[in-house]
């Protein structure tokens, strides 16, 4: 096999072990708030708003230090022991307790910045510019694979359940760890890439026209505490410049919709009394739709890379479009107090009647959004930032999390109107951002091939 084929089987390898691993984290963190109101003890007093917003939270925080540790233990070694906290954190489900779950959350937290950064320096240092936006939707879509396969299972689980029982629960999540550790083990199937054959042809940093430093975190160096230290210090400079700063808009605003769209949204038709017995396993099936709009989005704007001669820009203002449809359908279908509903649900209607069938069609338009956004996003952040790839996507991570933390923890507090609004003001203000960061990226490398999407 050439080192082509390698690169990109290695990229397959890497879809397919976070596509096991967040079959089990996604549908766990979907179900998560419906799970617990259901739950049947008086010694547990824990909130699935609270847990998520903990290790998002200590999850953006934990990206100053990630690039240290990637540098170190490298990014293969870095997935797996990160893959096993999260097969931990489902676990602690099957029976859990008010300390475990919240010291679970904040473990978990660390652990995902330490895995969003080795994926960043994987997809990256097995790319090239021509490949970066294929390579970032084949994993892109690999992802969400996991959301249409966990929440299928939901949805025949949970058929016809008005209420989720211990036997229910522990069946669940049982499966979901099992699922979640085959993804883990997967990532040693990942074999080191080859050197390019001619260096001329490798892109530079758009970064190292400021800086004489060239040190990328791929490379070693000759101690590990040193190493450690230039990631850290790396990621401190990349946060502060011009191009980063462009895209932290843009990047935050996939913070609120990833804690939208991968908790809230499923809470509200959970809550949902109009939609019937069903409405508890619609949960799994609005899942199953927000993974079809993901899978959509990453094939046509990854897979098939038919974008590249107008660059990102229309993909990212497609994306605005389909999330402001869905967001002013659910709006109009579902009832303004449904994320803060008790385990009984709301009687409150919208301005519409209920229609199950506008609900699933807003998950299948949040999916498709989000994977606009997060394609491109993942394919500038990359192209951009070659030689510093680690920490780049440290400071995405970083940006990116701490806002989710920020989302759900007012998902406790406002109605639905608040939180759509929301997402509306800073969506718009991050495409607006994109764009300019965009042009940046046109501009000065315009005598270079501009091949990814």
């Amino acid at each position: 096999m050439g080192p082509e084929g390698k690169t990109l089987l290695n990229i397959i390898i890497l879809g397919f072990g976070f596509m096991f691993m967040f079959t089990a984290f996604q549908t766990c963190g979907n179900i998560e708030q419906t799970v617990i109101k259901s739950f049947n003890s008086t010694e547990f007093h824990g909130s699935g708003y609270t847990s998520m917003a903990i290790i998002y939270g200590v999850f953006s925080a934990s990206n100053l230090i990630a690039p240290s540790v990637v540098a170190v233990i490298g990014p293969q070694l870095s997935m797996f022991f990160s893959g096993l906290v999260y097969s931990g954190y489902i676990a602690m489900f099957i029976h859990p307790y008010t300390w475990s779950f919240y010291t679970a959350s904040v473990v978990v937290g660390i652990a995902a910045a330490i895995l969003w950064t080795a994926q960043g320096n994987l997809l990256t240092i097995n790319s090239t510019d021509a490949t970066i936006g294929r390579n970032s939707g084949i994993f892109w879509a690999l992802l969400q694979f996991s959301l249409f396969f966990g929440n299928m299972y939901i949805y025949f689980a949970w058929h016809g359940h008005v209420h989720i029982s211990d036997k229910d629960r522990q069946t669940v999540f049982i499966s979901l760890t099992v699922i979640s550790l085959v993804g883990s083990f997967l990532f040693f199937l990942i074999q080191k890439p080859e050197p390019e054959a001619t260096p001329s042809e490798a892109s530079e940093s758009l970064l190292q026209t400021e800086s004489t430093e060239s040190s990328s975190i791929v490379v070693a160096t000759p101690g590990l505490g040193s190493q450690a230290l230039d990631a850290f210090k790396k990621a401190l400079q990349l946060s502060v410049t011009k191009e980063m700063l462009l895209l932290s808009i843009s990047i935050a605003y996939t913070g609120l919709e990833l804690t939208f769209y991968s908790g809230v949204y499923g809470t509200c038709i959970g809550a949902m009394t109009q939609f019937g017995d069903d409405a508890k396993s619609l949960i799994g099936l609005s899942g199953i739709f927000i993974g079809l709009g993901e899978i959509l989005g990453g094939g046509v704007f990854g897979m098939l890379n038919k974008c590249n001669r107008f660059g990102r820009n229309p993909v990212v203002l497609l994306g605005l479009i389909t999330h402001f449809m869905a967001f002013y359908l659910i709006f109009l279908n579902i009832a303004s107090d449904a994320p803060i509903a008790p385990e009984e649900g709301t009687h409150l209607q919208a301005y519409i009647t209920p229609s199950v069938e506008v609900a699933l069609l807003c998950s299948f338009l949040l999916g498709l959004g989000d994977s606009c956004f997060n394609t491109q996003l993942l394919s500038i952040v990359g192209f951009m930032f070659r030689e510093d790839s680690a920490p780049a996507f440290a400071v995405f991570k970083f940006v990116q999390s701490i806002t989710a933390a920020l989302a759900f923890f007012y998902s406790n507090y406002l109605l639905l109107h608040w939180q759509l609004l929301i997402m509306v003001v800073v969506g718009f203000l991050g495409t607006l951002s994109f764009f300019v960061a965009e042009w940046v990226v046109v501009s000065s490398r315009r005598d270079t091939d501009y091949d990814s999407i």
